[in-house]
């Protein structure tokens, strides 16, 4: 058995590993901390967890904040555990953060990607980026091992976006110039403190593009595929919100290269995921939607090619507070604490 501690313990990302974790066989969860909504249990604020976790929500400055645990998550917005981590880390723990903090490895890459999404682009904790493991286990499972001090979860847009495309820039089926990823997103994605945007006259029955300049997950995206191909890659992205609470569905284009069919598809899609117990695979005549994964860790992928155009079609579908954040990060979570990849997790979704 080993001890969680949970830092932003109150937002969307905060109560989803919460949920998580009490289920999880192996985990005590010891420790919330937050800065809002201080002094209350977990379970004021949220209800339908009374009796099952009515810890308080303690302020980052109260003497038992601090409490040392096996693992610390934080789901905080960028900027927060590259100040926080390093305490965590030289009292033992192992560290598995949201942000964007630790998604890089060096102070470089970390200075592109915050100069593009207009944030410092200073990291403070730069001596920690070398340690740190983009938390994908798909692509980077033998890298989340028990020796793993410090993880940097993917990006809710980036994990249906590579999950769909690693296969294809790994076997060469697509020009690497022709990517194209249309994304939508559930309003979940904005996480829980309001906006006007976010407001509910403003977000019902509307739908809209949003930072067309330069999403901050698609620099991971071109990362990873950049990796698997070896040459550099750029895509087309385009993030939208939708009046849905959550889920992504993601439509990933790409013109196929001379000589592939869709059987040829089909075998690399089987290969590339063939140990990758979250990914499903299906064909175009089953009738998937984001309904299928919600409130599960699974990434369902619908494989197709339009003939009349001669473009690979792959729609990703994830849960964005599932697969897209809190599930992924209890995957990682059982790596890097030797337990089976899937405990906790292996689940079906919530229908209807």
């Amino acid at each position: 058995m080993i001890t969680a501690k949970v830092i932003g313990a109150g937002g969307y990302g905060g109560v989803g590993i919460v949920e998580l974790l009490l289920r999880h066989p192996e985990v005590q969860l010891t420790t919330l901390v937050a800065q809002a909504d201080v002094g209350m249990s977990m379970s004021t604020l949220y209800p339908h967890l009374t009796g099952f976790c009515d810890l308080p929500i303690l302020p980052p400055d109260h003497p038992d904040a601090s409490a040392a645990a096996d693992v610390v998550f934080f789901a905080t917005p960028d900027g927060v555990a590259m100040r926080q981590a390093r305490a965590e880390l030289e009292q033992g723990a192992k560290v598995i953060d949201y942000s964007g903090d630790f998604r890089f490895r060096t102070p470089e890459q970390y200075a592109d990607y915050a100069t593009r999404i207009g944030r410092d682009p200073k990291h403070v904790a730069p001596d920690l980026l070398p340690e740190s493991v983009y938390g994908l286990a798909e692509l980077h499972r033998t890298a989340l091992t028990t020796d793993t001090r410090l993880v940097g979860n993917v990006g809710c847009f980036a994990i249906g976006c590579i999950l769909g495309l690693a296969p294809a820039l790994r076997f060469d089926l697509v020009d690497r110039g022709s990517l194209i990823c249309d994304c939508k997103t559930g309003v979940s994605g904005a996480g829980k403190k309001p906006g006007p945007s976010f407001h509910y006259p403003s977000r019902y029955d509307h739908m809209n593009a949003y930072r067309l300049t330069g999403h901050q997950h698609v620099i991971e995206v071109e990362r990873e595929m950049s990796a698997l191909s070896g040459d550099d890659v750029a895509l087309t992205f385009t993030p939208q919100v939708v009046p849905a609470c959550r889920g992504i569905l993601s439509c990933i284009y790409g013109t196929l290269n001379d000589g592939m069919d869709i059987e040829t598809v089909w075998a690399a899609y089987r290969e590339f995921h063939k140990d990758n117990h979250f990914v499903r695979l299906f064909n175009r005549d089953q009738p998937i939607g984001t309904q299928h994964v919600r409130g599960s860790n699974y990434c369902f992928l619908t494989i197709d090619i339009d003939d009349r155009t001669r473009r690979l079609r792959v729609i990703s579908h994830i849960d964005n507070l599932m697969k897209g954040q809190a599930g992924n990060a209890l995957q990682n979570m059982n790596l890097i604490c030797g337990f089976p990849e899937h405990l906790g997790l292996h689940q079906p979704g919530q229908y209807p």
